[in-house]
């Protein structure tokens, strides 16, 4: 069974998911926050997990540099050894040599169909552009900002009456059972990154 490190910054709900999901497929050995008070890390607790806050600031609220926190994060991963790490929600921008440390064992969930609307503010963007399809995608990470090969995406229809929450909720929706099926075909083996393509088989 796969092990697996899940990052988080905010409140949790693909966390959730993926702790529901696991189903012998994977055991999450570790979710790890820049944020001591994400709500995700008692969602972690409740579920027997191991936590870690590795914030992005120092003792004094300085900032510390990308590439200092991205040692320091990379340390904590190293310590508990997983086989997958996970972007649920962790919203820090990683360093080139981070992702490629881990290249192939690192996936995120990206809330558009991608390679359309990389980047923030998609679904004001996606409403703005008058789409009547958008949805989310699950991906390799790679040091190119949303530009990772595409494990898994899944489909919503975008209502002419919709505000960017109304989109965000209906996208959310699908992402936690997304997440889990693309998840469980990595710690199956039923696909790998392979000279920057996603293979599958």
């Amino acid at each position: 069974m796969k092990r697996v490190a899940v990052l988080i910054s905010g409140r949790g709900s693909n966390l959730q998911s993926l702790i529901d999901a696991a189903d012998g497929h994977y055991q999450i050995i570790l979710v790890l926050s820049n944020k001591a008070d994400a709500g995700g890390l008692e969602r972690a607790r409740a579920a027997g997990i191991a936590t870690q806050v590795i914030p992005h600031a120092g003792p004094l609220g300085e900032k510390k540099c990308r590439e200092d926190f991205d040692a320091e994060l990379d340390a904590a991963l190293r310590a508990t050894n997983p086989d997958i790490v996970v972007l649920a929600g962790f919203m820090r921008i990683l360093s080139d040599g981070f992702v490629r440390g881990w290249e192939g064992r690192l996936i995120n969930i990206h809330p558009s169909l991608l390679p359309a609307y990389k980047g923030t503010r998609v679904h004001e963007r996606v409403i703005a552009a008058g789409e009547n399809l958008s949805g989310a995608s699950v991906h390799f990470v790679v040091p190119e900002l949303d530009a990772g090969p595409v494990i898994a995406q899944a489909s919503v229809p975008v209502h002419p009456s919709d505000s960017p929450q109304a989109l965000a909720d209906r996208v959310l929706a699908v992402e936690h059972t997304l997440y889990p099926e693309a998840l469980k075909l990595l710690a199956d083996g039923s696909v790998r990154l392979e000279k920057g393509l996603a293979v599958f088989g």
